[in-house]
């Protein structure tokens, strides 16, 4: 029986193991900048390596991670709007306020937690380094999972916001003013807006393997500034959107369009189309180049085994 149980352990394990180069040839490439033809390279591979354990990762363990993720992104939300409230009037308070968007991407950045356009980078670069149908199922599951949790957490938070006893009169209409201003974009400019966002999210992600301890400032830099740009983001917009719904002031169908289809669609041309393309790019011929390096040093190899074994 047992050996029933790791037969299935194993086939279950394969089913949702990621292509690589790796695993073909039994071996994990060495994040070692002297042993790596660039420093652009090393941080492709951190982040692809991550990609990988996150693609493999089980479906509902996503899942919890991805609701958790929507719930904390209400974080934005709440202290956008109190910091609204209480900045009324203060000279430079659109500077101090849009620092509140800031707060969810830094509880779930930090937490760990599974953010749908932190994905549009990290799990596209294994998909792009070995292109094929296994790793492109294995994305679309990951992006798939994750958007439909951090949707269900966002609806959540907007819920409890709206109608849970907290928040007095003035920062209930600071929550409508923040989602209604989302709403002035038109379909064009929410697509527009969500591709710098999408862009800005997936540089900061390539940035976080050399910020080391300096990881939460480039958060709020990069985060305080898609604020300060008064670009759409697909969560936390998310919150905004879905507290108008619940309020009253807006119609479902009006999160669907004219919000999350073109800001969705923005935010994976940024992350994914633009960024991750380029990044991906300025890499291939040094891996080009070290891989043709690594099998002429394999076939010199070769070569001294075969003469010595000749003698």
């Amino acid at each position: 029986m047992d050996a029933i149980k790791e037969e299935k352990i194993d086939t279950q394990s394969k089913e949702i193991a990621v292509e690589s180069d790796e695993k073909k040839r039994g071996e994990k490439i060495e994040l070692d900048e002297d042993r790596l033809p660039s420093r652009a390279m090393a941080i492709h591979e951190h982040i692809r390596q991550d990609g990988e354990k996150e693609l493999e990762r089980d479906a509902m363990a996503l899942f919890w991670s991805a609701i958790a993720a929507g719930l904390s992104m209400g974080a934005s939300l709440l202290a956008k709007g109190i910091f609204h409230v209480q900045l009324d009037g203060v000279p430079g308070g659109f500077l101090l306020e849009n620092l509140g968007y800031t707060f969810g991407f830094i509880i779930v950045i930090m937490a760990r937690q599974q953010l749908f356009t932190e994905n549009t980078v990290t799990a596209v670069l294994p998909v792009m380094q070995n292109p094929g149908w296994v790793n492109f199922g294995l994305m679309t599951r990951l992006w798939g999972v994750v958007l439909l949790g951090n949707l269900i957490g966002t609806a959540i938070a907007a819920w409890a916001f709206e109608h849970m006893p907290i928040f007095d009169e003035q920062t209930r209409d600071a929550f409508v003013k923040i989602g209604m201003d989302v709403m002035k974009n038109t379909p064009g400019e929410m697509f527009s807006n969500a591709i710098i966002s999408g862009w800005i999210i997936a540089t900061m992600v390539w940035m976080f393997p050399s910020a080391g301890a300096a990881k939460i400032v480039v958060i709020i830099l990069m985060t305080w500034l898609i604020a300060l740009a008064d670009t759409t983001h697909i969560v936390v917009g998310a919150v905004e959107i879905f507290y108008l719904v619940f309020n009253g002031t807006l119609h479902w169908s009006e999160f669907i369009w004219p919000f999350a289809l073109p800001t969705l669609a923005g935010n994976i041309c940024g992350g994914t189309f633009i960024f991750a393309l380029l990044s991906h790019a300025q890499i291939r011929n040094d891996m080009i180049n070290a891989r043709k390096a690594e099998a002429k040093a394999r076939a010199e190899e070769e070569k001294r085994q075969n003469k010595g074994a000749e003698k």
